[in-house]
C-alpha cells in the first residue's frame, strides 16, 4: 500500500529534527494497530481502544465522505501581479482530486479578484473576520455577514501570527479566538481553526497541555456539537512557521493524534473521526509526502509554498494519502 511504501522509502533516510522531543515521546503511550503505531497522550480518561470504530480508523479507515483539506495562506505576501500568476498556476494545473479540498485565502484586498477568476474547484478564504458579526461601525473590520454576502465561506483564525500579534499590536487571546470561531460558524462560514505550541513550550515538555488544555478546549468550549461540521483544525507548531524548520512526521503524527484523541474524550467520536486535522509549518513539495503518510495529518496549511507553483504537488500528496 502506497503509506507502507512511503514509509519504507523515507526510514532510514528522514533527518532527525534539529528540536529535541524526548519530553513529548515521555508524555506519550504507544498504541500498535494492525502494523501502524499511533502515539496518544496518557490522559485519565482513556477512549476505550477496544472499540471496534476506533481501531479501524486507526488503521487507517477513512470516514465516508472525508475529503484531504490544503489550504494556501498568502499572508501579506502578493501583489496583484503575484496573486494573478498564482490564479494562472492553479487554472493551469490540470485536474484536481476530487478527494481534495483546496482553498487559497488571499489578502483581503486581493481577495474578490481572485475570487472571480480562480477555477470553480479551488475556494477563497478570508485571513481574519471580525468578532461581532453584522454591518456595524467598526472601522477596518471585516464580518461573517459581510464575507458570506460576497460568496466567501471560509476564514482563517487564531493563526499564530495574529495571537502573537504585530509591533506594539496585542496578540489574540485563546479567549478570543474561541469567540471568533464562534461567531464566524454562526454567521454561515467554515473555520480553519488553529493552534500551536511556541518553541519555548516543547521545550519546557508543555506542548499538549498547550494544544489541547489551552488553545483547543477554549475553542471547544464555544462549541455545539453541530458546529463542528464547519470546523478544519490546523496544528502549526510556531517554531516551524516561517522558519525552514518542520515537525518530522513523527512528531506531527503524535500531536494530530493526541488531538483526535482529545476530541474522542470531549466532543464525540463521530466528530473525531469526520474531523479533518491538518499541518501546518514549513510544508512544502519536499516534505508533504512523508507527512500525507502519517494515519492522522489530512492535509496542509501552506504558507510560502502555497505562492509557487509547488503549491500543486502538496495538496496532490494530500490527496494520494487519503486514499491510504
Amino acid at each position: 500500500r502506497r503509506r507502507r511504501a512511503v514509509r519504507e522509502r523515507t526510514n532510514g533516510s528522514a533527518q532527525p529534527s534539529p528540536l529535541a522531543d524526548q519530553g513529548l515521546r515521555r508524555n506519550l503511550a504507544v498504541l500498535s494497530v494492525e502494523g501502524r503505531t499511533s502515539r496518544l497522550s496518557e490522559a485519565p480518561n482513556l477512549v476505550n481502544m477496544a472499540s471496534v470504530e476506533w481501531n479501524n480508523y486507526l488503521a487507517r479507515g477513512v470516514h465516508p465522505g472525508k475529503r484531504a483539506f490544503v489550504g494556501g495562506n498568502w499572508k501579506m505576501q502578493t501583489s496583484m501581479s503575484k496573486a494573478e500568476s498564482i490564479v494562472e498556476t492553479l487554472n493551469s494545473c490540470g485536474a484536481i482530486p476530487a478527494n481534495v479540498e483546496v482553498v487559497v485565502a488571499p489578502p483581503s484586498l486581493q481577495l474578490m479578484t481572485v475570487k472571480g477568476a480562480l477555477r470553480p474547484e479551488v475556494s477563497v478564504s478570508l485571513q481574519n473576520t471580525c468578532v461581532k458579526d453584522g454591518y456595524a461601525a467598526a472601522t477596518g473590520e471585516i464580518s461573517p455577514a459581510m464575507a458570506t454576502d460576497a460568496g466567501i465561506q471560509w476564514v482563517i483564525l487564531g493563526h499564530s501570527e495574529r495571537r502573537a500579534g504585530f509591533g506594539t499590536q496585542e496578540g489574540e487571546s485563546d479567549e478570543l479566538v474561541a469567540t471568533k470561531c464562534k461567531v464566524a460558524i454562526d454567521g454561515g462560514m467554515s473555520v480553519i481553526a488553529c493552534i500551536g505550541e511556541q518553541l519555548e513550550d516543547r521545550q519546557a515538555e508543555r506542548t499538549l497541555e498547550v494544544v489541547l488544555n489551552q488553545n483547543l478546549a477554549a475553542i471547544a468550549s464555544k462549541l455545539t456539537p453541530a458546529d463542528y461540521d464547519k470546523v478544519v483544525i490546523a496544528y502549526e507548531p510556531v517554531w516551524a512557521i516561517g522558519t525552514g524548520l518542520t515537525a518530522s512526521p513523527q512528531q506531527a503524527q503524535e500531536v494530530h493524534a493526541a488531538i483526535r484523541k482529545w476530541l474522542v474524550e470531549n466532543v464525540s467520536v463521530d466528530v473525531a473521526k469526520a474531523m479533518r486535522i491538518i499541518y501546518g509549518g514549513s510544508v512544502k513539495a519536499a516534505n508533504c509526502e512523508a507527512l500525507s503518510a502519517e494515519p492522522d495529518i489530512d492535509g496542509f496549511l501552506v504558507g510560502g509554498a502555497s505562492l509557487k507553483p509547488e503549491f500543486v504537488e502538496v495538496f496532490q500528496a494530500a490527496a494520494a494519502g487519503l486514499q491510504g
